[in-house]
C-alpha cells in the first residue's frame, strides 16, 4: 500500500523542466538505513523528474538527488512520510553553476601557457582534440590519432594510439574511453592525464607499452560535453533530436546487449532515455565499431565515468555474475587497493547491479559480451563539489589518483593476459 501511495505523489509532476538555468534546483543526500529504506530510493528514482546523481546499493553510502523547485515539496514530503533523514547540501544549483565558470574562466586566463595540456581548468573539447593532435606530431614513432568519425553535429571524434615506438604490430590492447555521460568532465580529465603519462611520461611508465599498446577516445560524447559547457551544465545525454522537443540519449544506455530490458527509460526526454533503437546514436555505433576493430588483442576496456568512487564491473542488466568474476575482481581490487594505499581514499568494488543498480545496455557489458574483451570496468571517479563540479584546484588531484588505480590494474591485466 505504501508503494501506491509514493507512487502517486511521485508522478504527479512527471513532466520535465528544461533545466537550462537550474535556478533554485536543490540537492539533497539521503540516508537509507536498510534495504526497506534502499527500495523505497530506487522507487523515487524511477520518477523521470528526479535526477538522482547517486543511487548507491551498499549500506552507509548516501544516496544523492538534484530537484527542481516544483518538485521539492513533493520530494521531501515523501521522504518525511517513510522516515528517511535527507540534508540540503546545495541550495541552490544555479548559484553553484555561476561560481564554477567564474573560476573556470579565472584559471583559464591565469594557466601557464607553455605546457601542452594543463590540468588547472576543464579543456573544451577543441583543445582536447588539439593536445591529441600536438603529441602526434612532437612524438610520431610513438602516437598516432586518427578520426573515426563525426558526432551528430560533426565534430571529429579522434582516438589515440600509444605505442613505445618499437614498430612490433598486432600488440594486445588496453582500450579507454571517457566522457560518454556529458556532465562528468572530470572522467575527460582523467583520460587526458593517462595519455600525458603515458605519452609525455613514458620514461617512468615504459613497462606498460612494452607488451601493450593503448587505445584511448577521451570524450565519447562530445555535442553533449560542449553543451553543458555553453548552455545546460547538468545534460547527461547525446544531442540528436528525438522528436519536436526531445533531445538525446544515454549512450550508456544504448549498447545492444540485453538493450532496454532495465534501468533505462522509454521516455524520450528522461536522462536515462535507451534511444529508439539499440545504437541509435552516431556516437556509440563509433565506440562499438573501435571495440570490434580490437577484437582479440583488446585485453582491457576501462571506461571512466562519475562520481562514487567505484569500481565496477559486468553485469549490469541482472545480479547474476560472470563466470570469470574471480578475474575482473582481481583486476578492480588491485585499482582499488593501489589507491587506499597512495592515498587512503576507498574504492567500492563489485557487479554494477550489486553495487549500484540495474541498467542494463552499457558499454562495458556490450565490451565484455560481444566485443569479447576478458577485463571491462567502469571506474566512477570522486565527487567534487555537489558531485560532477569539482573546483578546478581538484582536478590535478583527482587526475593524480585515478591513475594510481588505472595504473596498478592495467599492470594486473599485463601480467594476466
Amino acid at each position: 500500500m505504501f508503494f501506491k501511495i509514493a507512487l502517486s505523489v511521485l508522478f504527479c509532476s512527471i513532466a520535465l523542466a528544461s533545466g537550462e538555468t537550474y535556478e533554485g534546483y536543490k540537492i539533497y543526500d539521503i540516508q537509507a538505513d536498510n534495504v526497506f529504506e534502499k527500495e523505497i530510493l530506487l522507487r523515487l528514482s524511477a520518477n523521470e523528474a528526479y535526477d538522482f546523481f547517486d543511487l548507491p546499493r551498499v549500506m552507509g553510502k548516501p544516496a544523492r538527488a538534484m530537484i527542481q523547485p516544483e518538485d521539492q515539496v513533493d520530494f521531501e514530503t515523501t521522504l518525511t512520510r517513510f522516515g528517511l533523514t535527507f540534508e540540503v547540501i546545495n541550495e541552490n544549483v544555479a548559484q553553484s553553476i555561476a561560481e564554477e565558470t567564474e573560476q573556470q574562466n579565472y584559471v583559464r586566463s591565469a594557466a601557464d601557457t607553455n605546457g601542452r595540456i594543463s590540468f588547472a581548468a576543464f579543456q573544451r573539447f577543441s583543445a582536447i582534440n588539439a593536445y591529441l593532435d600536438e603529441l602526434a606530431a612532437a612524438y610520431p614513432n610513438r602516437v598516432t590519432v586518427k578520426t573515426l568519425g563525426q558526432s551528430y553535429e560533426k565534430r571529429a571524434m579522434k582516438a589515440i594510439t600509444i605505442t613505445n615506438g618499437d614498430g612490433k604490430a598486432n600488440k594486445k590492447v588496453i582500450l579507454m574511453d571517457a566522457g560518454i555521460h556529458a556532465r562528468e568532465w572530470i572522467a575527460p580529465a582523467g583520460a587526458l592525464y593517462v595519455i600525458h603519462q603515458l605519452v609525455e611520461k613514458f620514461s617512468a611508465n615504459s613497462h606498460l607499452l612494452k607488451d601493450y599498446d593503448w587505445v584511448i577516445l577521451p570524450v565519447v560524447n562530445p555535442d553533449g560535453y560542449e553543451y553543458t559547457h555553453t548552455s545546460s551544465r547538468m545534460w547527461r545525454k547525446t544531442r540528436q533530436p528525438v522528436s519536436s522537443s526531445c533531445y538525446g540519449t544515454d549512450g550508456n544506455r544504448n549498447f545492444d546487449f540485453h538493450w532496454g530490458e532495465v534501468g533505462a527509460s522509454s521516455l524520450s526526454c528522461a536522462d536515462t532515455f535507451r534511444g529508439p533503437t539499440a545504437f541509435s546514436e552516431p556516437e556509440t555505433k563509433l565506440l562499438r565499431d573501435l571495440m570490434h576493430s580490437l577484437s582479440g588483442r583488446a585485453k582491457m576496456y576501462l571506461t571512466l565515468h562519475s562520481y562514487g568512487n567505484y569500481l565496477l564491473y559486468p553485469w549490469g542488466y541482472t545480479s547474476a555474475l560472470p563466470a570469470t568474476v574471480k578475474d575482473l575482481d582481481e583486476v578492480a581490487q588491485a585499482g582499488a587497493a593501489a589507491i587506499r594505499s597512495a592515498t587512503g581514499t576507498r574504492y567500492t568494488v563489485g557487479s554494477s547491479t550489486n553495487v549500484l543498480y540495474a541498467a542494463a545496455g552499457g558499454s562495458d557489458d556490450y565490451a565484455f559480451a560481444k566485443a569479447n574483451i576478458p577485463i571491462s570496468i567502469t571506474m566512477e571517479l570522486p565527487a567534487g563539489g555537489s558531485g560532477f563540479d569539482p573546483k578546478p584546484a581538484q582536478i590535478d588531484p583527482f587526475v593524480s589518483e585515478t591513475w594510481i588505480g588505472i595504473k596498478a590494474m592495467a599492470e594486473k591485466v599485463i601480467a594476466k593476459y
